[in-house]
């Protein structure tokens, strides 16, 4: 009822502040038996980190998990798994100039409208601070699907204002050229195109200095990918991975395959020929493209999922904006704290996390209904 569930087989919970002493997910349904280790959360919990660059947020946070239940001898137990990630540099004084205040963009006039109080400290759980409890069961996801069948989740940032990189072929991207430029550099928006890439931080770089922000879109995905995982006719796999990415803070829009420019194309351009490598007695079905982005009737196909999510600018600014009190009196406000002018860098193993969650909850569903030999 308090929406801080996802999942029905594999079932995350979190709980957690902006500016409270921690934030902490409660996994339900992982099997037991998965090999599980503080060092296998830690490196998507790094890319997520802030203070990771100069082009996000400074707020320093080692975000080091804390595994307090579901592992024994480094194996998952099948009971409930907990994990604790500390708040450890909230700088709430920061926040007491604005409590009265409504800021633009934020959640702050609508969590008042709903619960007629509210956690003025950095957005309390309307942060994106709460995404570091995802991330973490996003890692348990990653673990589970890749031993299940080898499955990954890559995502990297494809725009970034009017900056739009060019990626021939999403199912070739690796992890190594997201996170790293081909002099061996870190990769500080997260872009494969190395030229982009470039463009990129410049103009992060300028909207900082202007004391603005600017949004863009990255783009997950999702291989190999078994077919058959889905459930008809409202738990469809596009349907989850869709509100798996919306619930993320700052997500406008959701696509997968062609998405929105299916809607200019004929019938005749958009379908996807199925052909057969044609081996007896089991022949291996595919398509020849994959504007259908890897699902079918919201029912993976075996072919890449490929998602794509636009995310709006920050809303904190440094600047002055117009705006009321919690009165209704006509004031203006500048935010002041530590805030990322573009979300994109760390939007990208946050989205990962998401999609990860998803594919585990839908084979553990899927294996369900056919038995454990599958």
């Amino acid at each position: 009822m308090a929406g801080n569930s996802f999942g029905q087989t594999f079932v995350i919970t979190t709980a957690g502040e902006s500016h409270g002493p921690a934030n902490v997910v409660i996994i339900d349904g992982c099997p037991p038996g998965l090999p599980l280790s503080v060092a296998d959360l830690e490196a998507d919990l790094a890319r997520r980190r802030p203070g990771q660059s100069h082009l996000v947020t400074q707020r320093a946070e080692a975000d080091a998990p804390e595994i307090l239940s579901g592992v024994f001898e480094g194996r998952t137990t099948g009971t409930s798994l907990s994990i604790l990630i500390r708040n450890t540099d909230q700088k709430s004084q920061d926040y007491d100039a604005i409590k009265d205040k409504y800021r633009p963009g934020h959640a702050d006039f609508t969590y008042d409208q709903k619960y007629g109080f509210r956690d003025y400290r950095g957005g309390g759980r309307a942060s994106a601070r709460e995404t570091v409890a995802r991330v973490a069961a996003g890692a348990v996801a990653k673990k589970l699907i890749a031993e299940a069948f080898g499955g990954r989740v890559v995502g990297y940032v494809t725009q970034v204002g009017d900056v739009v990189a060019r990626i021939t072929d999403p199912s070739a991207v690796t992890l190594d050229a997201v996170e790293k430029l081909p002099s061996g550099d870190a990769n500080l928006v997260r872009c494969p195109d190395p030229a982009a890439a470039e463009k990129m931080v410049q103009l992060i770089e300028r909207v900082r200095k202007d004391q603005d922000s600017i949004g863009g879109v990255a783009e997950i995905v999702a291989s190999p990918v078994p077919p058959g995982l889905g459930e008809p006719v409202f738990d469809k796999l596009k349907a989850d991975l869709a509100k798996a990415l919306f619930s993320l803070p700052g997500v406008v829009g959701v696509e997968y395959g062609a998405g929105f420019a299916a809607a200019k194309m004929r019938g005749s351009e958009h379908n996807d020929p199925f052909v057969s490598d044609g081996a007896s007695p089991a022949p291996q079905i595919t398509t020849s493209k994959n504007d259908h982005g890897g699902m079918l009737g919201g029912i993976s196909s075996g072919t890449p999922i490929v998602l794509r999510a636009a995310v709006k600018p920050t809303s904190s600014l440094p600047r002055e904006q117009q705006t009321v009190t919690t009165r209704g009196e006509a004031t203006t406000i500048r935010t002041k704290g530590r805030h990322d002018p573009c979300l994109l860098p760390r939007f990208v193993p946050i989205a990962e996390a998401m999609v990860a969650i998803v594919l585990a909850d839908h084979w553990l569903r899927w294996r369900a209904t056919r038995g454990a030999a599958g």
